[in-house]
């Protein structure tokens, strides 16, 4: 982790990262809700909003949507992924290089480990390597920590997620993301165990507004330093609603009442 390496992908020291990297991920069925999101044109159009701070996406799609959006869209180039076609023990393919990430323009760079798996100990020397790449390049650091694999019979419970949010640091990530833990207090412990990595949460599944909202400022005021946040926002009809809420809740400190109402949810009632 190095001190202000990530500024091109914060705002404040915030992040709110677009995440399209579905299409390799998960495949066709996460563009379903949404049918338009399919084209990645969408999501970069949906990336140009003030809120979001970075797009990361791999490389075909960076080849061949991001020079027509370079004056407005922060490049956060996902370096390695593979298709939830496969089914062996958690690992993830390297699709594209630093240094091609960089002639792209990329500003910063998002890597995948899995640890548990295993397959971690050659993950984490590929990470090595796309890392002090990076460093070479000038570019930020996103991991994105998911322990995963057989021996691992609970990814999200809060000794896990600590242990994720540490493996950012000690690897030499500048940004951490990784799945809410359950609770403020579990957040605020991966957040102490990160030390300067910042943390950001992922966005998972698709919740209702209110559901999300309400977990982002838990994890917030736990000490996280953002959102990376892909099918909660461009699976919704109104995609650019919540990306207005969530702007007000992560960099404007408005509370969940007051972000809610830019959406078209109902207003929280009091009883």
């Amino acid at each position: 982790m190095l001190p202000d390496a990530d500024a091109a992908i914060t705002r404040d020291g915030k992040a709110l990262i677009l995440a399209y990297d579905h299409g390799i991920e998960h495949g066709p069925v996460d563009f379903e809700p949404n049918p338009e999101t399919a084209d990645p044109e969408r999501v970069f159009e949906l990336a140009t909003h003030d809120a979001v701070t970075a797009l990361a996406v791999g490389k075909g799609v960076a080849e061949a949507y991001y020079p027509q959006f370079e004056d407005d869209v922060t490049l956060l180039a996902k370096l390695n992924g593979t298709s939830n076609l496969w089914m062996g023990e958690p690992d993830s393919a390297v699709n594209w290089s630093v240094e091609y990430a960089a002639e792209l323009g990329a500003d910063a760079i998002g890597f995948t480990l899995y640890g548990g798996s295993n397959n971690e100990v050659e993950m984490a020397e590929e990470f090595r390597e796309a890392q002090e790449a990076a460093r070479a390049h000038d570019m930020g650091v996103v991991m994105w920590s998911y322990p995963r694999g057989q021996g691992l019979k609970n990814d999200t419970a809060p000794d896990t997620i600590a242990y994720a949010a540490r493996l950012g640091l000690e690897l030499g990530a500048d940004i951490a993301k990784v799945k809410y833990p359950g609770s403020p207090d579990a957040m605020a412990a991966a957040t102490r165990m990160a030390g300067p990595t910042k943390v950001v949460m992922s966005g998972g599944s698709k919740a209702n507004d209110l559901q999300l909202l309400e977990t982002v400022a838990d994890a917030m005021a736990a000490g996280a330093k953002g959102l990376a946040v892909g099918r909660n926002v461009f699976q919704r009809e109104n995609p650019e609603e919540m990306l207005d809420a969530l702007e007000a809740v992560i960099f404007e400190d408005a509370t969940v009442e007051e972000a809610l109402e830019l959406t078209s949810s109902t207003p929280v009632v009091d009883d």
